[in-house]
């Protein structure tokens, strides 16, 4: 059976609507340049098509603050309905794509599908604080339904592989960067970093920088002796998102490239556990994410 999903958006500097939509429906060529990101067309036009589409799902529904955004996104990304009230999706779709990054939102938009029991994948990050995250969890019917992440977790380029591991040796530190603001992009370094410690580790102390230009920094030592820096450089700098990895043996630079194949492993994680009703976004993870976030803007750990 064919899932029908929604996505909801959009949100300032976020093109995902059109992306994730693409990535399960196709898109037509010449409207989907019209796309104000124009790295969106760029590495659409690198997949083939239909093959690189999402199997046995569809976004059959769409909804956006503005009804010729909504008319520009559905043209694009073969989106078949447009809906002038995301709860109008309620009843017609089996799980929804909250493709909005402006987490002060996602409170507001994700509770009338979770109160309706609908599986949900609310884009990164899932929230600025501890709290509003606890508030979305109270809200679960089920375990699973909510369904967060930064793609980047997925991402082969930021993952270490066996004989990355060996190279290294026992790792010692962990520094990552990352364009743009610390509560939009943070994320995109945090939960790769984590990716790569034990799942068992804690927090021993974090160290904040005074922000600046909406960027930040942030140096968290750990229990098991190894210390991470996250580095946001603010809008005002231009860097990659990039890891080093600095082990007892040696170190490994890693870079983000490739958009497409993370978005997609992350969208097709979220339609497995939708399938299998299981829960593929783990709640003791997201809250280290969303609490190293809130650390970095100031707050309290």
């Amino acid at each position: 059976m064919t899932l029908r999903l929604g996505i909801i958006g959009m949100s300032k500097g976020n093109g995902h609507p059109y992306s994730w939509s693409a990535i399960f429906n196709g898109y037509d060529k010449e409207k989907m340049q019209n796309c104000v990101f124009p790295v969106i067309p760029q590495y659409l036009a690198q997949q083939e098509w239909p093959q690189a589409r999402i199997a046995d799902a569809c976004v059959n529904h769409i909804w956006t603050q503005d009804c010729e955004l909504s008319q520009q996104i559905a043209s694009a990304a073969l989106i078949e309905n447009i809906v002038r009230q995301p709860e109008e999706m309620i009843g017609v779709v089996d799980a929804v794509l909250l493709a909005r990054d402006d987490a002060e939102q996602h409170l507001k938009f994700a509770t009338p599908f979770i109160e309706a029991g609908i599986p949900i994948y609310i884009d990164k990050p899932v929230a600025l604080s501890v709290a509003v995250l606890e508030n979305l969890y109270r809200l679960e019917k089920y375990p699973g339904q909510i369904f967060t992440c930064s793609a980047l977790r997925y991402s082969d380029e930021l993952k270490l592989s066996l004989s990355d591991r060996e190279e290294i040796g026992v790792i010692r530190e962990i520094h990552a960067i990352t364009p743009k603001s610390w509560a939009k992009y943070a994320v995109h370094i945090i939960e790769p970093v984590l990716a790569m410690l034990s799942s068992m580790d804690k927090v021993v102390r974090i160290e904040q920088s005074a922000a600046h230009d909406q960027g930040a920094a942030l140096s968290v030592h750990w229990e098991s002796g190894v210390r991470t820096r996250f580095f946001a450089v603010g809008e005002s700098a231009v860097a990659p998102i990039s890891i080093r990895v600095v082990g007892s043996k040696g170190w490994k630079d890693l870079v983000f490239v490739d958009s497409f194949s993370a978005f997609k492993a992350a969208l097709q994680d979220f339609i497995d556990g939708v399938r299998a009703k299981s829960v593929n976004s783990l709640p003791e993870f997201n809250r280290k994410v969303v609490g190293l976030i809130e650390a970095g803007q100031g707050g309290a750990q």
